[in-house]
């Protein structure tokens, strides 16, 4: 392996994601290409890579909430990079969209996670996010047709909330996310409990808790891996807030907050919500930004290896 294969890396950004590109340019010790986009009178992507990338690794930083207006510019993006030489394309996603239709659970619907896999797996040669929204699907290889890597930040949001909140307990939003909480609060050394929710639509939901009393005199802390409505976390916090305890902390890896979610969750009575800095929000305050990098850094080196293997 070169022992500047890392170092040659370029790192570009889809507009929103520039922050991150930085972060990231500076953890690989990496060179940045500033990227031009624009829309055209008629609405079609005006995209320009504004430097060489030819016999480059190229790393592209985006972190794709509100995919739907960032796709067509990645896709564009990433085909730029090779057509002009670059000898691999990369990309960063922190926050990795369309796993929640993993199945059919009625005739005919659009297998989205299956379907959003195969376009990115066609453009890029391996992918890097945090944290994704598995259900059904196991592993992203499940899906995904080139490298993908999950990073965990379970041991960085468990050393927060360790540090930050006295006498904690953790509180998961459905059965479901035992598998995620329960390691977080061990980690924290804090007990934790998960609530009973029914998703009854879109907006919403159900929420039964369970007997609380041998958390009385703690803090409790919602813990999510993503908050998009709201709605869970909301109806958790209302009825933790109304039943006695201290105004609840909540923490989630995303924090997506569509439409008024935030506001909605501070006003049924957040003392605060805290989240990764995986989508920018004023609520990051959990870098893992040097997490995200050791897993590109591995990637960049595996590829590598491989090519001085064929050189062999």
């Amino acid at each position: 392996m070169s022992p500047h294969a890392v170092e040659a890396a370029l790192v570009l950004s889809l507009p929103g994601s520039e922050g991150l590109a930085a972060r990231l340019a500076g953890e690989l010790g990496s060179g940045r290409r500033l990227v031009e986009t624009r829309h055209f009178p008629d609405g079609e992507w005006y995209v320009r890579i504004g430097g060489e990338v030819r016999d480059c690794p190229i790393v592209i930083a985006a972190t794709l909430d509100r995919p739907d207006e960032k796709l067509l510019p990645l896709l564009l993006l990433a085909a730029t990079a090779r057509e002009l030489g670059a000898d691999e394309v990369g990309l960063v996603a922190p926050y990795l969209p369309y796993l929640r239709q993993d199945r059919r659970f009625r005739p005919g619907e659009a297998l989205s996670a299956v379907h959003f896999a195969r376009l990115l797996s066609d453009a890029v040669d391996w992918v890097v996010t945090v944290e994704p929204h598995l259900h059904r699907i196991h592993r992203l290889s499940d899906v995904y047709q080139v490298p993908a890597c999950a990073v965990g930040v379970a041991a960085r949001v468990a050393a927060w909330i360790k540090g930050d909140i006295e006498r904690p307990f953790v509180v998961g939003p459905d059965e479901e996310s035992r598998q995620w909480v329960e390691p977080v609060a061990r980690a924290a050394g804090a007990p934790f409990t998960v609530v009973r929710k029914c998703r009854v639509g879109d907006f919403r939901v159900e929420i039964t808790l369970p007997d609380l009393k041998e958390f009385h005199g703690r803090t409790p802390v919602v813990l999510d891996d993503i908050v998009s409505t709201g709605r869970t976390m909301e109806q958790i916090v209302r009825k933790l807030a109304h039943g006695g305890f201290p105004n609840p902390e909540c923490v989630a890896v995303h924090g997506i907050f569509a439409g008024d979610a935030y506001a909605r969750i501070r006003r049924a009575g957040a003392a605060a919500i805290t989240t990764c800095n995986t989508i920018p929000h004023a609520t990051n305050a959990i870098d893992v930004t040097a997490l995200i990098a050791g897993a590109v850094r591995g990637m960049l080196e595996r590829t590598a290896e491989a090519w001085e293997e064929r050189a062999s």
